[in-house]
C-alpha cells in the first residue's frame, strides 16, 4: 500500500489548512461538491475548480494556498524532516575490501553447541 504521507505533511500546518477548509466551503456553496481531506490529489482538485469558478474569492484563496504547497516535482530534492529539524542523509555503505583475514572464522554456542562460524 502507498502511502502519500509526505505529500500530506502541508494539511498538518494550521494556517494553510483554515485556507483549505475556506476554499472547499466556497466549492461546497458555488458547485455542490464536497471535497474531502483524504481525497487523492486535493491539490489539483482544488485548482481546477478554482479556475471555473467565477467567485474573486475563492481565486484568491486558492492563490494564497498555492504560495504554501510544496512542489509535487521537488520531491526528489526535498529535505527530510523530524519534528520541524532537517534529518541528516545517511552516509552510502562502505565497500568491503577483501583482505587476507576473510577466512578467518569464530566459534559461537548455538543452542548448546559450539559452531564455527565466518567473521
Amino acid at each position: 500500500m502507498m502511502t502519500l504521507a509526505p505529500e500530506r505533511s502541508w494539511l498538518l500546518d494550521r494556517g494553510l489548512l483554515k485556507l483549505v477548509h475556506q476554499c472547499r466551503k466556497l466549492i461546497l456553496a458555488e458547485f455542490g461538491v464536497k471535497l474531502h481531506l483524504t481525497d487523492d490529489h486535493l491539490e489539483d482538485r482544488l485548482a481546477d475548480y478554482a479556475e471555473k469558478s467565477r467567485s474573486n474569492h475563492l481565486a484568491r484563496t486558492w492563490n494564497e494556498l498555492r504560495q504554501h504547497l510544496p512542489d509535487a516535482g521537488d520531491s526528489d530534492t526535498q529535505r527530510r524532516m523530524y519534528r520541524g529539524q532537517e534529518l541528516a542523509e545517511p552516509a552510502p555503505p562502505a565497500e568491503k575490501e577483501a583482505t587476507e583475514d576473510s577466512g578467518r572464522t569464530r566459534t559461537i554456542t548455538y543452542r548448546g553447541r559450539k559452531v564455527e562460524v565466518p567473521a
